[in-house]
């Protein structure tokens, strides 16, 4: 069975929308800075594709097939995560618009409040056991 003229159009829409938006329009290629902090953007991309078409009646043995389709494409930056002396964070560029946005936003800073109270745990029970021994 032959493939459908409309089968062509849209493979032929998906491969050019394909080169044009990949994963690293999303998360970016990283900048470095001359004091070596590292800098790489993530942008939101939205799509949009159509496509149609239809079969036209014909008194000759030859089918006709009239058809269209488009995209587009729409690239917004939204944060850099910034690398700089051992510490990562996000800076975002937009507002959190929703309470979900916000919680996510704060993850980075807890895990970083988290990492250091284990930290000063360990720290503080060394100090301990070291003046314990010297104490013997």
């Amino acid at each position: 069975m032959n493939e459908h003229p409309i089968q062509g159009l849209m493979d032929t829409a998906l491969r050019n929308i394909r080169q044009m938006v990949d994963v690293n329009t999303i998360i970016g290629d990283q900048i470095v800075t001359a004091d070596g902090t590292v800098i790489i953007p993530i942008s939101k991309v939205s799509l949009g594709f159509a496509s149609g078409g239809s079969d036209f009646p014909s008194k000759s043995d030859k089918e006709l097939f009239g058809g269209g389709s488009g995209a587009g494409a729409s690239i917004s930056p939204v944060a850099f995560i910034v690398i700089a002396g051992g510490n990562v964070k996000l800076l975002q560029i937009t507002s959190n618009n929703s309470a979900a946005d916000n919680a996510i936003s704060l993850v980075p800073e807890l895990i970083d409040k988290i990492t250091s109270l284990f930290t000063k745990d360990k720290s503080k029970k060394a100090g301990c056991c070291a003046a314990e021994q010297t104490a013997d």
